[in-house]
């Protein structure tokens, strides 16, 4: 059975015509694509974009009408940007990096220095207050992608999320019912299963909490305790805005969540730096631990760590190699966490790790792989990672101590895969891993767990999602997989049997 419904409506906001064109380049086939700029370009602006939106309505896009300037008369870009979301209801807003990376310092002024126009993260901010309030006042969950100029800054490449794919939104609670959650523009949405194993569920419902941006990192913790992490702006005395990384818990499936709690910031109280830190990435331990790492304003890797007993320790730096704002945690079979970075000025990956849990963090600079940005998930088995190959877009594991990455198959579609593991089938136990294929498509792969070498399996579902497809096994065996429609609808299918196959059964929308 088929998911397939209307296309999606993206509407890209811009500071100018100019600035939208690589916006309207990352959007794949299949939209309705709408483009709103805050300011008039040169012609050479308008035509650089028309040039973009024709290839658009080329690769399967709908382009409707012409690229719209709001013309704010009075200033209030925000207000002029609102009544136009009114009148388009977008379900995803593609905007600008809204705190871009410097690629200097001028030491003179004490202020870091871009290599774009500070006009392109205003409009991105002005955006992201506007579908902000649009969706509190509808009612419907509108999603955000931000996409950097280039890949960390550097120019001529390609631009990528500033914020990670949600990879494990679907996860189940201490009492064995599923939650799925996502970022909105107005702060966490979330789904919630009735009963264990049950086909009814509520929502989406809007989770209360500060000003988001519209990034979330989802970790289960030993007990089964769903904790979220995300970055929440905060306006500064003197001007400006300082942002800090914040946490909330889930402790009664589909009750309120927890306070969410600041971590804040290895940078924090300088309107500069501080709106720099990178997305945090976060694993619990063996003996009930938290580490929660950020990528800093310097480029190096920042991290605070919370012992089991609750006490937090201060901000503290991992020296090394210059990293992206792309962190990856994995807890290994022994119940220690490790880090993976990639690099930030070439196409490494480097990691850490500690001997003991009193250990010093060690860099490695070994790392025998380079992925593709924004591909680097943790892998269903204890200590692996996953990625798709810089060269070949085919997703690949890797492990301490293999010699060399895994080939998977599959190297169709983008973004990172992610999996389950202890799924059984005839008294054998299989891993079972979950990726977008082409268009937004679900394909599933199975292969033998502990064994990625012998071959995997992919099967591709009838099913497109909006959102990295997700996939939990509960307590009971059964293993559900999610996507998430055009229509921000969030769809659900189950495997047939607990024991006796990898065959899935229809698709239902909640």
């Amino acid at each position: 059975m088929s998911t397939a419904c209307s296309a999606e409506r993206v509407t890209i906001v811009a500071a100018r015509h100019r600035e939208a064109v690589a916006l309207v380049a990352a959007e794949g086939a299949g939209a309705e694509l709408t483009v709103l700029c805050v300011e008039e370009d040169s012609k050479d602006g308008r035509a650089a974009l028309d040039r973009a939106l024709a290839d658009a309505g080329r690769r399967g896009c709908r382009v409707e009408g012409s690229p719209r300037t709001i013309g704010a008369q009075d200033g209030d870009v925000e207000a002029a940007l609102l009544r136009e979301l009114r009148a388009l209801r977008p379900q995803r807003v593609r905007l600008a990096d809204p705190d871009p990376v410097h690629v200097s310092y001028d030491e003179e002024r004490d202020v870091p220095v871009h290599d774009e126009p500070a006009e392109t993260a205003a409009a991105a901010l002005a955006a992201l207050t506007a579908v902000r309030e649009h969706q509190l006042e509808s009612g419907i969950p509108v999603f955000v992608d931000c996409h950097r100029a280039g890949t960390d800054g550097r120019p001529g490449t390609a631009p990528h999320s500033r914020y990670p794919h949600t990879t494990h939104w679907l996860t189940e609670g201490f009492d064995g019912r599923l939650s799925a959650f996502l970022p909105s523009a107005a702060g966490v949405v979330r789904w919630t299963q009735h009963e264990p194993g049950g086909a009814a569920w509520q929502g989406p419902e809007l989770l209360s909490g500060p000003r988001l941006m519209p990034g979330l990192r989802v970790v289960r913790d030993a007990h089964g305790f769903p904790h979220l992490f995300a970055l929440r702006r905060i306006p500064l005395k003197d001007g400006g805005d300082d942002v800090a990384v914040v946490r909330a818990t889930q402790y009664r499936t589909g009750h309120p969540l927890t306070p969410w709690h600041s971590l804040g910031s290895p940078n924090p109280g300088n309107r500069h730096r501080s709106r720099e830190v990178g997305f945090p990435a976060a694993a619990f331990d063996g003996a009930g631990g938290l580490f929660v790492f950020v990528r800093n304003f310097g480029h190096s890797v920042s991290y605070r760590h919370q012992g089991a007993d609750g006490t937090w320790t201060p901000w503290q730096h991992l020296r090394g190699v210059r990293v992206a704002d792309e962190l990856v945690t994995v807890t290994t079979a022994g119940g220690e966490v490790e880090l993976f970075a990639r690099a930030r000025d070439s196409a490494a990956v480097l990691r850490w790790y500690r001997s003991g849990p009193d250990g010093a963090w060690t860099e490695d600079r070994t790392v025998p792989f380079s992925p593709c940005p924004g591909s680097m998930a943790a892998g269903p088995e204890p200590g692996t990672v996953l990625f798709r190959d810089l060269r070949t877009n085919e997703p690949c594991v890797w492990w301490p101590g293999a010699t060399g990455p895994v080939p998977l198959g599959g190297a169709d579609g983008a973004g990172p895969v992610t999996g389950a593991r202890g799924v059984e089938v005839d008294g054998w136990t299989y891993s079972l891993l979950i990726r977008s294929g082409p268009g937004g498509a679900c394909a599933v792969g199975v292969h033998a767990e502990g064994r990625a070498d012998t071959g995997v399996w992919w099967n591709e579902l009838p099913a497109d999602s909006t959102a990295m497809p997700a996939v939990v096994r509960d307590r009971t065996g059964t293993v559900t997989l999610a996507t998430l429609t055009a229509g921000s609808q969030l769809t659900l299918s189950h495997r047939e049997s607990p024991s006796g196959g990898f065959e899935f059964g229809h698709w239902y929308t909640v």
